[in-house]
């Protein structure tokens, strides 16, 4: 099937879920499109046991995405930099030290509590998966996705500076885990950063400065640059189209040099969001790029939840795997539970924070896209078809359970 015929399929689908949810169901339209997207799916499966063709037309559609390339070097940066855009700097700064040591001492703890006791759940469970995968597994379940709970957390008139937290927090987190992943990516020997046996403590520093820091001190030029041309014309069609090479010219370019995309693409977003917005722009062409931005990520967050759901049509049924995925919910909640309540509890000895903000924290976290599309850069084999329904269960119950009530949490604050 041919690409343009695929995003046919997707969008139109992407458009009539959106419209059974926004005229029955009246849910978060992220939760909506997954659950629509389940069903469905779950119906193919049905009527294909029936004796019905569509469930090989429906898998065959799906294995001719490749999810991982598609989110992550297409999707990712779009929605990385319409986050970016709507967050407050000057809020950002004030929340600088909780938001930095939950992107980064927060995903590292979360990835070795995560990765050192999946390794013996597994075992038990008889699922044989070296430690190094139980490792990468928790890189990649452990950044936070707050497309669902953003909009959850406005409705409910959330604090601004909780809805900072949750943001910046999930805006960078997801470059870091993506950086850690690489990294043990590496160490594991598939990562194509280099031999198992030239992999060590110091290349690994390397590494994680030239990915993250590299990635920022990119991210902050290429921002530069577009703000100096954005301020140098008045004429919002051209200025939309610079922040769309700014973007996707962007992140293929800091792709192409090893500097994290991600982190590139948030501040960049942040510095034309910011300093670009109010001294950069008109208020008409403000008006429109705010505009353009806000559908380009409903679009594609409306694609990507239909996405997510569909892939249950491929993936490999186990049992083992799927029970394994059960008993890490409560043990992935509870690991974000600690590594967000030891800084928070720190903190609090010298600053106020909104109440219940643990809880807040630990059930707003949700998992989404980005944990599928890594667990999808694993090679091929036994390993992979385990862990990636083992994320699947748990992005899933992360999306429909903790989305759905994310938001009687913070209004009982």
């Amino acid at each position: 099937m041919s690409i343009i015929n695929t995003i046919a399929i997707l969008i139109s689908l992407a458009a009539i879920f959106s419209y059974l949810n926004h005229k029955y169901l009246k849910i978060p339209t992220t939760i909506g499109l997954l659950a629509i997207a389940l069903i469905m799916s779950l119906g193919i499966v049905v009527l294909g046991k029936m004796g019905l063709p569509i469930e090989d037309q429906a898998i065959t559609l799906l294995k001719g995405i490749d999810f991982n390339e598609t989110l992550m070097q297409g999707m990712l940066s779009a929605l990385l930099f319409a986050g970016a855009l709507h967050v407050h700097l000057e809020e950002l700064i004030k929340q600088r030290w909780i938001v930095a040591i939950l992107a980064s001492v927060g995903v590292m703890t979360s990835t070795f509590l995560v990765g050192f006791v999946s390794f013996y759940i597994f075992g038990w469970l008889g699922l044989d998966i070296p430690f190094i995968y139980c490792l990468l597994f928790g890189s990649l379940i452990s950044p936070t996705d707050p497309i669902a709970v953003l909009g959850i957390l406005k409705t409910v008139g959330a604090p601004k500076s909780l809805e900072t937290k949750i943001a910046g927090e999930s805006l960078f987190n997801d470059g870091v885990a993506v950086v850690v992943f690489l990294v043990l990516l590496g160490i594991a020997g598939v990562g194509g950063h280099g031999d198992h046996e030239e992999i060590n403590a110091a290349s690994i520093a390397a590494l994680f400065a030239q990915e993250a820091v590299g990635g920022a001190i990119f991210g902050f030029a290429i921002g530069y640059i577009a703000y100096r041309m954005l301020s140098s014309i008045d004429n919002y069609q051209v200025e939309i189209l610079i922040t769309l090479g700014l973007v996707f010219g962007g992140h293929a370019l800091a792709s192409a040099l090893h500097l994290s995309g991600p982190i590139a693409i948030v501040v960049a977003g942040l510095l034309i969001g910011n300093s670009g917005r109010k001294f950069a722009m008109s208020d008409k062409t403000r008006d429109h790029l705010d505009n353009f931005w806000e559908l380009i990520d409903e679009i594609l967050n409306a694609v990507l939840f239909v996405l997510i759901g569909l892939e249950v049509l491929v993936l490999t049924f186990d049992t083992t795997a799927v029970i394994a995925g059960l008993i890490m919910i409560p043990v992935v909640l509870a690991i974000r539970f600690f590594s967000v309540g030891v800084p928070v509890s720190i903190m609090r000895l010298r600053q106020t924070f909104t109440p219940k903000i643990i809880r807040i924290l630990t059930w707003g976290g949700l998992r989404g896209g980005i944990s599928i599309a890594l667990v999808l850069t694993l090679p091929a084999g036994e390993y992979r078809e385990a862990l990636l329904m083992v994320t699947y269960v748990i992005v899933v119950f992360s999306i429909l359970v903790q989305g759905m009530t994310i938001g009687k949490l913070v209004k009982s604050r």
